[in-house]
């Protein structure tokens, strides 16, 4: 019903820039708070930054100062623009969303999630 999908990873030298892209498509009718997570083999998968549909934003401390989040609601995408990346930012970087859409009574809300994009880091 509803697809999320990544774009912009790739591989970048510590100290480099990215700007990661996460559009949604389908039958949406609101998309509620969206977010970046990325994990590592072994690890679990960890929030990294998110942002309300009215714009409020929160980041995790290991980000803070380096990531920023943004959306476009009429676009239905969310950004995340990485600078001064460090080796150990090197992860699958998911994107999530709380979409609304139309159900058989009325509208539902869930989480959706993207298939991820890597992003390698280089020293």
């Amino acid at each position: 019903q509803v697809q999320l999908v990544e774009s912009g990873g790739g591989l970048v030298q510590a100290g480099g820039s990215l700007r990661l892209s996460c559009a949604a498509s389908g039958r949406i009718i609101r998309i509620n708070t969206m977010g970046w997570y990325r994990q590592t083999p072994g690890n679990q998968r960890e929030s990294v930054a998110a942002i309300t549909s009215d714009g409020s934003t929160n980041y995790a401390d290991s980000v803070k100062g380096r990531f920023t989040i943004s959306r476009d609601n009429v676009q239905n995408t969310v950004y995340l623009q990485i600078n001064n990346l460090k080796p150990e930012d090197t992860a699958v970087y998911y994107c999530n969303a709380a979409v609304t859409t139309a159900a058989l009574l009325g509208s539902a809300t869930r989480d959706y999630w993207g298939r991820g994009t890597l992003v390698t880091v280089s020293s």
